[in-house]
């Protein structure tokens, strides 16, 4: 007891003197005073500490109120030692001191005291959360709606069509039977991560329904072709990976396949050349090839490029092994297939090129390239020439409106992401928002920015989500861009003019050296953004590790969102994964409406000057290490803000899921969701509410659903209210977006890849797991 009273003590005066809490040291001054006496066999001891709990739960209760997760660092281990110190065990040894006749009672009332504090935060719902309902049938299609054409029951795309709606109208599950949802097959696709391979190798795919099969790409950049009744092996292509110079996939900053991308020739009322491949996939491979397969058999479709490959590579210049390539699957249309790549974060101010380029979806040749550093010039690059180096990259999933002929492409920003001293006009002006391009010519149309000098790594991750939205004005053809920083940005996709408001906020100033800021920021009127970090809402798993916390808190620069880096340490909230990040959001073009998952983690950044970046710790992932960020003047460390027990130190719900009437711009509901059973030592289905990676899915039925929790499970809930309908449990992390069919047995599926996320540190896998209803 006295060490730890010294401590508190201690650790109390350095938070007081940085502007904290003066608790900590006075309730290590009563903890030790307690220990003293008990040393001296006391039974004073006893009324010491009631004053202390009993200070301890006045305290608690104007900081935090009845939150019961707030409560639990504040109070449980002092309630606990009280309880242990009422025993009769215990206090029996303790001499009576007629001075202190009240010890007793004092202790007593003071656990009654905490222990109903406990008691009443169990009738108090999270602060956090909206209960309401969606008051829309749901077989009833609201007028001017209409439910995208999605042909028999197929899924032809990433995001179900290249609108990135993530919407089946499917609608055999509904919320009075999902309960009996059962699993109809599992597949084992034999790709698991190996001692070569990088920390974050990822099952991060999607996958397509479309020619009557399913097809299922890895990590590894194979693809699978698989029966979608049964999950039997149809086919399998491997393009056998080049270590691109290198012994092993070790150094490489990712590992993952999100998807591959279908066309079929007959869809668009044409052949295919020469009749070769009428239907094809296109698969980006981990060693920056695009190759052409034929759907039917897997096999390559050798007019496609150089014997059925485009590499993608030419034109790119130099760059570290698994340094550049497309981790996502490029857009289809009639006559083209279009891609861009991810670029490594950090490394350095001389990366490949963020281009942007078309290709004759039947030869391969190049028809048009979009680079950022030199946007008007789309005409295709002549051999021998390279793309600007170090230009903003869109190495998400890009949406198509072939109706309107535009593309739709969410944009990354100039590396390094912490510093932005050496920026071009160019790269500013396309950075962190999304641009529209002439699916033709490659020429812009529009560009929306969504982060001025983007100084957060806050790409906009998701795929951009197009609908006819009702509005007062009429029924207008809108774009919904779902932001890291929480901000849902709803434009007129014909122009890029906002639907819902935007005002520029002013944000805090003062950028480390050859730097600058922003003086504001576009703020959408719509969105998830949560609420300014404070120290009482610092948390941990006792009262130690939340006055560490709490230390860490005040020893960071923070004056909100969008403090710039530093090297003092910056935190930054919401951090690197974002409120919304590659997943996206869903939305239900008949309700119109949304279901999202949106996530609150805070993270820090910490700038390294130049001359101490080689004494760090070396870097392992783009979230691990020092981030070299080579000809830049200063490093940077990204990391977690975690307590001394690996606990986040910022009080939980970390993860939500929500639902949005996308009419009237209001929140439905909103609730927690995830437990810590497969995230925590004790293996307890808390439901605390934990971060999810991967997006969503909705079905005309009425049913959402979404995997991407930390604990294993797919879950289905009510889009009415976000009551949960059915849990399945999952063997490995399902951090992917499901998808839903139709087999030939009529029956819906719901399907997800369960594969575990090696930055996350789930359980990884190689599992493609289909669910259904019992057949009848």
């Amino acid at each position: 007891m006295l060490p730890l009273a010294a401590f508190l003590f201690i650790g109390g005066i350095r938070l007081g003197l940085l502007g904290g809490s003066w608790y900590y040291p006075l309730a290590g001054l009563a903890l030790g005073a307690t220990g003293f006496l008990l040393l001296r066999g006391r039974r004073a001891a006893l009324g010491v500490y009631g004053v202390l709990l009993l200070g301890s739960s006045v305290w608690a209760l104007w900081e935090v109120g009845l939150e019961w997760w707030q409560l639990v660092p504040r109070l449980a281990l002092w309630f606990a030692l009280g309880v242990l110190m009422l025993l009769p065990a215990l206090r029996r040894p303790l001499q009576a001191d007629e001075q202190t006749p009240f010890a007793h009672g004092t202790l007593a009332v003071a656990v009654l005291l905490a222990g109903g504090l406990a008691l009443a935060s169990q009738f108090v719902g999270d602060p956090g959360e909206v209960r309401g309902t969606l008051d829309r049938p749901l077989d009833a299609a609201a007028p001017g709606s209409a439910a995208p054409a999605l042909a028999a029951g197929d899924w032809p795309a990433y995001g179900g069509d290249a609108r990135g709606q993530r919407y089946s109208p499917l609608a055999q599950i509904t919320p009075d039977n999902a309960g009996q949802l059962e699993l109809a097959w599992t597949y084992r696709t034999g790709d698991l991560p190996g001692p070569d391979d990088p920390q974050e190798t990822t099952a991060e795919n999607t996958p397509l329904k479309a020619n009557g099969m399913l097809y299922v790409c890895t990590p590894h950049s194979q693809v699978i072709a698989l029966d979608p009744d049964d999950g039997r092996e149809l086919w399998r292509y491997d393009p056998r990976l080049s270590t691109q110079r290198a012994d092993t996939f070790k150094g490489w900053a990712h590992m993952t396949c999100r998807g591959v991308a279908y066309h079929d020739a007959a869809a668009y009322g044409g052949t295919a050349a020469g009749g070769e491949c009428p239907r094809r996939l296109f698969l980006p491979t981990a060693d920056t090839r695009l190759i052409a397969l034929d759907a039917d058999t897997g096999k390559v479709c050798p007019g496609f490029g150089q014997g059925g490959a485009v590499d993608l590579s030419t034109g790119i210049g130099g760059f570290v092994a698994g340094g550049y390539y497309s981790t996502s699957p490029p857009g289809v249309t009639r006559d083209l297939v279009i891609i861009g790549g991810h670029v490594s974060d950090n490394l350095s101010e001389d990366e490949p090129s963020g281009v942007v380029r078309a290709y004759d979806v039947h030869d391969g040749h190049l028809v048009w390239n979009w680079d950022s550093g030199n946007p008007d010039d789309t005409t295709p690059l002549a051999p021998g020439q390279t793309y600007t180096r170090n230009s903003p990259n869109m190495w998400s999933v890009m949406s198509l409106d072939e109706s309107l002929g535009l593309l739709y492409l969410p944009m990354g920003n100039q590396m390094p992401d912490q510093w932005g001293g050496r920026r071009t006009a160019q790269a500013e002006k396309f950075s962190a928002g999304v641009t529209a391009l002439d699916i033709a010519t490659g020429q812009v149309r529009w560009t929306f920015q969504m982060t001025h000098h983007d100084l957060w790594d806050m790409d906009v991750g998701g795929q951009p989500t197009l609908m006819d939205l009702k509005t007062a004005d009429g029924v207008k053809p809108a774009l919904i861009a779902s932001t890291k920083q929480g901000s849902l940005y709803v434009l007129d996709r014909r122009t890029g003019t906002p639907l819902v408001p935007v005002n520029e906020v002013p944000v805090p100033q003062g950028a480390a050296e050859g730097d600058r800021t922003a003086p504001t920021q576009p703020m959408s009127a719509l969105g998830f953004a949560p609420p300014t970090l404070e120290e009482r809402d610092m948390w941990g798993g006792t009262p130690i590790d939340q006055m560490l916390c709490r230390l860490r808190f005040r020893s960071l620069r923070y004056e909100g969102i969008y403090t710039p880096p530093s090297t003092q340490g910056t935190l930054v909230y919401p951090g690197n994964f974002g409120v919304f990040d590659w997943g996206g959001i869903a939305v239900d073009p008949v309700r119109q409406m949304a279901f999202l998952n949106p996530n609150y983690m805070a993270f820090t950044s910490t700038l390294v000057p130049r001359e101490q970046v080689a004494g760090g710790k070396a870097r392992i992932s783009e979230t691990e290490g020092v981030q070299p960020n080579a000809g830049a003047p200063f490093g940077v460390i990204l990391e977690p803000l975690l307590s001394p027990l690996g606990l986040p130190c910022q009080a939980p719900p970390w993860g939500y899921v929500a639902a949005l009437d996308l009419t009237t711009q209001q929140v439905l509901w909103k609730h927690k969701n995830g437990t810590v059973r497969d995230s925590s030592p004790l293996p307890l289905p808390l439901p605390m509410g934990v971060p999810s990676l991967g997006g969503p899915l909705l079905t005309g039925g009425g049913v959402a659903f979404l995997g991407g929790t930390l604990d294993q499970y797919l879950r289905a809930y009510d889009v009415r209210s976000g009551r949960v309908l059915w849990e399945g449990r999952l063997p490995a992390g399902g951090q992917a977006t499901p998808m839903t069919y139709q087999g030939r047995d009529g029956r819906q599926y719901v399907l997800i890849v369960a594969g575990g996320h090696g930055s996350l540190k789930t359980r990884q896998g190689d599992y493609v797991m289909a669910f259904a209803l019992p057949r009848q």
